[in-house]
Protein backbone atom coordinates (compact mmCIF):
# COMPACT_ATOMS: atom_id res chain seq x y z
CA UNK A 1 0.00 0.00 0.00
CA UNK A 2 3.10 3.01 1.04
CA UNK A 3 4.77 1.96 -1.98
CA UNK A 4 1.55 2.12 -3.92
CA UNK A 5 0.61 5.50 -2.75
CA UNK A 6 4.45 6.24 -3.56
CA UNK A 7 4.21 5.59 -7.18
CA UNK A 8 0.78 7.57 -7.37
CA UNK A 9 3.06 10.38 -6.21
CA UNK A 10 5.53 10.30 -8.63
CA UNK A 11 3.38 9.32 -11.63
CA UNK A 12 0.66 12.28 -10.62
CA UNK A 13 4.12 14.69 -9.84
CA UNK A 14 5.33 14.35 -13.18
CA UNK A 15 2.19 14.49 -14.93
CA UNK A 16 1.76 18.12 -13.36
CA UNK A 17 5.18 18.99 -14.28
CA UNK A 18 4.74 18.20 -17.90
CA UNK A 19 1.13 19.77 -17.66
CA UNK A 20 2.30 22.66 -16.20
CA UNK A 21 5.35 23.38 -18.26
CA UNK A 22 3.24 23.35 -21.74
CA UNK A 23 1.05 25.38 -20.12
CA UNK A 24 3.87 28.04 -19.10
CA UNK A 25 5.55 27.24 -22.44
CA UNK A 26 8.72 26.63 -20.21
CA UNK A 27 11.17 23.40 -20.27
CA UNK A 28 12.05 23.79 -16.08
CA UNK A 29 9.74 24.41 -13.55
CA UNK A 30 10.21 23.75 -9.81
CA UNK A 31 11.14 19.83 -9.02
CA UNK A 32 8.47 17.87 -6.31
CA UNK A 33 10.17 16.24 -3.21
CA UNK A 34 8.75 13.15 -1.74
CA UNK A 35 6.22 15.61 0.14
CA UNK A 36 4.65 16.90 -2.93
CA UNK A 37 6.33 20.18 -2.44
CA UNK A 38 9.13 22.68 -3.88
CA UNK A 39 12.70 21.81 -3.01
CA UNK A 40 13.43 24.93 -1.46
CA UNK A 41 10.68 25.00 0.56
CA UNK A 42 8.97 28.00 -0.99
CA UNK A 43 11.94 30.09 -0.90
CA UNK A 44 11.68 31.08 -4.48
CA UNK A 45 8.29 32.63 -4.23
CA UNK A 46 9.89 35.32 -1.27
CA UNK A 47 12.76 35.93 -3.71
CA UNK A 48 13.50 39.77 -2.93
CA UNK A 49 12.17 42.46 -5.63
CA UNK A 50 14.30 43.82 -8.59
CA UNK A 51 16.35 46.62 -7.63
CA UNK A 52 15.26 49.71 -9.14
CA UNK A 53 17.24 51.53 -11.87
CA UNK A 54 19.24 54.39 -10.73
CA UNK A 55 18.29 57.73 -12.65
CA UNK A 56 20.38 58.37 -15.65
CA UNK A 57 20.14 62.20 -15.09
CA UNK A 58 22.34 64.01 -12.76
CA UNK A 59 20.25 66.79 -11.62
CA UNK A 60 23.45 69.10 -9.68
CA UNK A 61 26.43 68.47 -12.28
CA UNK A 62 29.39 70.18 -10.98
CA UNK A 63 31.08 71.28 -14.63
CA UNK A 64 29.28 72.92 -17.49
CA UNK A 65 30.67 73.21 -20.82
CA UNK A 66 28.99 75.62 -23.81
CA UNK A 67 28.77 75.07 -27.14
CA UNK A 68 26.83 77.46 -29.74
CA UNK A 69 26.77 80.63 -31.28
CA UNK A 70 26.72 84.39 -30.19
CA UNK A 71 23.82 84.30 -28.01
CA UNK A 72 25.90 81.85 -26.05
CA UNK A 73 28.87 84.56 -26.68
CA UNK A 74 26.84 87.17 -25.21
CA UNK A 75 27.13 88.87 -28.12
CA UNK A 76 26.22 92.66 -28.07
CA UNK A 77 25.01 91.97 -24.28
CA UNK A 78 27.41 94.71 -22.97
CA UNK A 79 29.66 95.50 -25.37
CA UNK A 80 28.28 96.99 -29.02
CA UNK A 81 29.04 94.42 -31.82
CA UNK A 82 31.33 92.26 -29.42
CA UNK A 83 31.41 89.08 -27.58
CA UNK A 84 30.77 89.52 -23.83
CA UNK A 85 31.04 86.07 -22.43
CA UNK A 86 30.77 87.08 -18.92
CA UNK A 87 27.22 87.36 -19.12
CA UNK A 88 26.64 84.51 -21.21
CA UNK A 89 23.40 82.60 -19.88
CA UNK A 90 25.39 79.14 -19.86
CA UNK A 91 28.87 80.10 -18.17
CA UNK A 92 29.20 83.69 -17.03
CA UNK A 93 30.46 85.35 -14.13
CA UNK A 94 28.23 88.35 -14.07
CA UNK A 95 26.34 88.57 -10.77
CA UNK A 96 23.63 90.05 -12.52
CA UNK A 97 22.84 87.21 -15.12
CA UNK A 98 23.56 84.42 -12.66
CA UNK A 99 24.38 82.17 -15.34
CA UNK A 100 23.40 78.06 -15.32
CA UNK A 101 27.63 77.42 -15.09
CA UNK A 102 27.23 80.19 -11.19
CA UNK A 103 23.73 78.55 -9.88
CA UNK A 104 25.11 75.01 -10.26
CA UNK A 105 28.58 75.29 -9.41
CA UNK A 106 28.96 78.58 -7.08
CA UNK A 107 30.55 82.04 -7.92
CA UNK A 108 33.75 81.24 -6.69
CA UNK A 109 34.54 77.99 -8.19
CA UNK A 110 32.06 78.43 -11.28
CA UNK A 111 34.71 80.19 -13.16
CA UNK A 112 37.30 77.33 -12.91
CA UNK A 113 34.58 74.77 -13.84
CA UNK A 114 33.43 75.79 -16.90
CA UNK A 115 34.13 76.42 -20.10
CA UNK A 116 32.64 78.68 -23.00
CA UNK A 117 33.37 76.94 -26.75
CA UNK A 118 30.84 78.24 -28.51
CA UNK A 119 31.23 80.75 -31.19
CA UNK A 120 29.79 84.20 -32.76
CA UNK A 121 28.38 83.14 -36.00
CA UNK A 122 28.31 79.76 -35.69
CA UNK A 123 26.34 77.32 -37.55
CA UNK A 124 24.94 73.55 -37.26
CA UNK A 125 28.04 72.79 -38.98
CA UNK A 126 30.65 73.84 -36.96
CA UNK A 127 28.91 71.80 -33.93
CA UNK A 128 30.55 68.88 -34.16
CA UNK A 129 34.03 70.56 -33.88
CA UNK A 130 32.90 72.96 -30.70
CA UNK A 131 31.53 69.28 -29.42
CA UNK A 132 35.02 67.99 -29.69
CA UNK A 133 36.91 70.96 -27.99
CA UNK A 134 33.89 70.63 -25.04
CA UNK A 135 34.60 66.47 -25.08
CA UNK A 136 38.31 66.96 -24.17
CA UNK A 137 36.94 69.09 -20.97
CA UNK A 138 35.24 65.82 -19.71
CA UNK A 139 32.36 67.84 -18.09
CA UNK A 140 29.64 66.72 -16.28
CA UNK A 141 27.11 68.87 -18.48
CA UNK A 142 27.34 70.30 -21.75
CA UNK A 143 24.62 73.09 -23.36
CA UNK A 144 23.72 73.56 -26.31
CA UNK A 145 22.29 76.38 -28.17
CA UNK A 146 22.64 76.59 -31.96
CA UNK A 147 20.43 76.60 -35.26
CA UNK A 148 19.64 80.65 -35.04
CA UNK A 149 22.33 81.58 -38.11
CA UNK A 150 21.56 78.19 -40.01
CA UNK A 151 17.81 80.29 -40.39
CA UNK A 152 19.27 84.07 -40.76
CA UNK A 153 21.02 84.13 -44.16
CA UNK A 154 21.01 86.75 -47.01
CA UNK A 155 18.02 84.98 -48.07
CA UNK A 156 15.70 82.12 -47.69
CA UNK A 157 17.17 80.34 -50.24
CA UNK A 158 20.13 80.13 -48.14
CA UNK A 159 18.84 78.40 -44.91
CA UNK A 160 20.54 75.06 -44.25
CA UNK A 161 18.09 72.35 -45.59
CA UNK A 162 17.41 70.72 -42.34
CA UNK A 163 18.47 67.15 -43.98
CA UNK A 164 21.87 69.21 -43.36
CA UNK A 165 20.90 70.21 -40.13
CA UNK A 166 20.02 66.73 -38.93
CA UNK A 167 23.00 65.35 -39.89
CA UNK A 168 25.51 67.74 -38.15
CA UNK A 169 23.42 67.68 -34.76
CA UNK A 170 23.89 63.47 -34.96
CA UNK A 171 27.25 64.21 -36.22
CA UNK A 172 28.31 66.29 -33.40
CA UNK A 173 26.27 64.03 -30.69
CA UNK A 174 28.76 61.20 -31.77
CA UNK A 175 31.54 63.59 -31.29
CA UNK A 176 30.86 64.27 -27.69
CA UNK A 177 29.87 60.64 -26.95
CA UNK A 178 33.75 59.23 -28.17
CA UNK A 179 35.52 62.02 -25.77
CA UNK A 180 32.76 61.99 -22.98
CA UNK A 181 30.47 59.23 -22.78
CA UNK A 182 28.81 60.18 -19.67
CA UNK A 183 28.30 63.89 -20.09
CA UNK A 184 24.95 65.30 -19.78
CA UNK A 185 23.70 67.30 -22.58
CA UNK A 186 21.10 70.20 -22.59
CA UNK A 187 19.79 71.24 -25.83
CA UNK A 188 17.78 74.82 -25.71
CA UNK A 189 15.61 75.31 -28.54
CA UNK A 190 15.94 77.96 -31.55
CA UNK A 191 14.43 81.26 -30.40
CA UNK A 192 11.30 82.42 -32.45
CA UNK A 193 12.98 85.01 -34.65
CA UNK A 194 9.70 85.80 -35.88
CA UNK A 195 8.57 86.62 -32.56
CA UNK A 196 12.01 89.02 -32.53
CA UNK A 197 11.21 90.50 -35.74
CA UNK A 198 7.33 91.60 -34.23
CA UNK A 199 9.01 92.86 -30.95
CA UNK A 200 11.77 95.16 -32.49
CA UNK A 201 10.64 96.42 -35.57
CA UNK A 202 8.62 99.47 -34.02
CA UNK A 203 11.93 100.42 -32.72
CA UNK A 204 13.66 103.04 -34.75
CA UNK A 205 17.25 102.57 -34.03
CA UNK A 206 16.48 98.78 -34.50
CA UNK A 207 15.30 99.28 -37.63
CA UNK A 208 18.71 101.19 -38.44
CA UNK A 209 20.58 98.76 -37.83
CA UNK A 210 18.41 95.48 -39.01
CA UNK A 211 19.30 97.44 -42.54
CA UNK A 212 23.10 96.79 -42.06
CA UNK A 213 21.86 92.42 -43.01
CA UNK A 214 21.32 91.08 -39.40
CA UNK A 215 19.51 88.23 -40.22
CA UNK A 216 18.28 89.53 -43.43
CA UNK A 217 15.79 86.63 -44.11
CA UNK A 218 13.60 87.19 -41.35
CA UNK A 219 14.73 91.25 -40.81
CA UNK A 220 14.77 92.44 -44.03
CA UNK A 221 12.15 95.24 -45.10
CA UNK A 222 11.20 94.82 -41.43
CA UNK A 223 8.47 97.30 -42.27
CA UNK A 224 6.73 95.62 -45.40
CA UNK A 225 3.73 93.97 -44.81
CA UNK A 226 3.24 92.82 -48.24
CA UNK A 227 2.13 89.31 -49.13
CA UNK A 228 6.09 88.37 -50.23
CA UNK A 229 7.40 89.88 -47.22
CA UNK A 230 5.13 87.43 -45.00
CA UNK A 231 5.87 84.48 -47.08
CA UNK A 232 9.48 84.82 -46.98
CA UNK A 233 9.05 85.33 -42.86
CA UNK A 234 6.82 82.34 -42.65
CA UNK A 235 9.16 80.08 -44.32
CA UNK A 236 12.16 81.25 -41.93
CA UNK A 237 9.83 80.77 -39.15
CA UNK A 238 8.95 77.19 -40.13
CA UNK A 239 12.59 76.43 -40.88
CA UNK A 240 12.88 77.56 -37.18
CA UNK A 241 10.29 75.06 -36.03
CA UNK A 242 11.44 71.64 -38.13
CA UNK A 243 15.19 72.45 -36.57
CA UNK A 244 13.72 72.33 -33.55
CA UNK A 245 11.63 69.18 -34.34
CA UNK A 246 15.44 68.20 -35.25
CA UNK A 247 17.03 68.78 -31.89
CA UNK A 248 14.21 66.82 -30.15
CA UNK A 249 14.37 63.93 -32.23
CA UNK A 250 18.11 63.69 -31.95
CA UNK A 251 18.39 64.29 -28.25
CA UNK A 252 15.46 61.35 -27.29
CA UNK A 253 17.76 59.11 -29.07
CA UNK A 254 20.66 60.02 -25.98
CA UNK A 255 19.70 58.49 -22.21
CA UNK A 256 22.00 61.65 -20.81
CA UNK A 257 20.21 64.34 -23.42
CA UNK A 258 17.33 66.62 -22.71
CA UNK A 259 15.87 69.07 -24.68
CA UNK A 260 13.74 72.25 -23.29
CA UNK A 261 10.65 71.43 -24.59
CA UNK A 262 10.69 74.29 -26.46
CA UNK A 263 10.70 76.92 -23.80
CA UNK A 264 13.20 79.19 -25.35
CA UNK A 265 11.02 79.32 -28.57
CA UNK A 266 8.32 80.17 -26.98
CA UNK A 267 9.66 82.80 -24.22
CA UNK A 268 8.52 86.32 -25.29
CA UNK A 269 11.55 88.47 -24.85
CA UNK A 270 10.41 91.76 -24.48
CA UNK A 271 12.32 95.42 -25.81
CA UNK A 272 14.57 95.53 -22.27
CA UNK A 273 15.69 91.39 -23.04
CA UNK A 274 17.31 92.35 -26.36
CA UNK A 275 20.02 94.52 -27.06
CA UNK A 276 19.90 98.07 -27.28
CA UNK A 277 22.64 98.17 -30.37
CA UNK A 278 20.60 95.71 -32.30
CA UNK A 279 17.42 94.53 -30.96
CA UNK A 280 17.97 91.13 -31.69
CA UNK A 281 20.31 89.58 -29.66
CA UNK A 282 19.69 88.95 -26.11
CA UNK A 283 20.75 91.89 -23.55
CA UNK A 284 21.64 90.76 -20.04
CA UNK A 285 18.44 90.94 -18.26
CA UNK A 286 17.48 88.47 -21.49
CA UNK A 287 20.62 86.17 -20.55
CA UNK A 288 19.57 86.25 -17.18
CA UNK A 289 16.53 84.60 -18.79
CA UNK A 290 17.89 82.04 -20.62
CA UNK A 291 20.01 81.25 -17.46
CA UNK A 292 16.66 80.82 -15.39
CA UNK A 293 15.07 79.05 -17.73
CA UNK A 294 17.97 76.25 -18.19
CA UNK A 295 18.19 76.27 -14.51
CA UNK A 296 15.21 75.48 -14.26
CA UNK A 297 14.98 72.29 -16.73
CA UNK A 298 17.99 71.36 -15.63
CA UNK A 299 17.09 70.60 -12.06
CA UNK A 300 13.30 69.42 -13.23
CA UNK A 301 12.63 65.96 -11.62
CA UNK A 302 11.42 65.38 -15.61
CA UNK A 303 12.28 66.44 -18.95
CA UNK A 304 10.13 69.02 -20.18
CA UNK A 305 7.41 67.64 -22.14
Amino acid sequence: MGVGRQKGRVRFCAATVVTAAVLAGSGVLAGCGSSGGPPDGGASRRASPAPKPVPVWNRSPRSVAAVGDSITRGFDACVPFSDCPEVSWATGTDSGVDSLATRLVGAPTAAKRSWNEARSGARMADLPGQMAQAARRVPDLVTVMVGANDACQDSVDLMTPVADFRTSFTAAMRRLRTGAPKAQVYVSSVPDLKRLWSTGRDNPLGRQIWKLGICASMLGDSQDDGAAAQRRRATVYDRVVAYNGVLKDVCAKDVRCRYDGGAVFDFRFTGEQLSPWDWFHPSKDGQGELAEIAYRNVTALRAPA
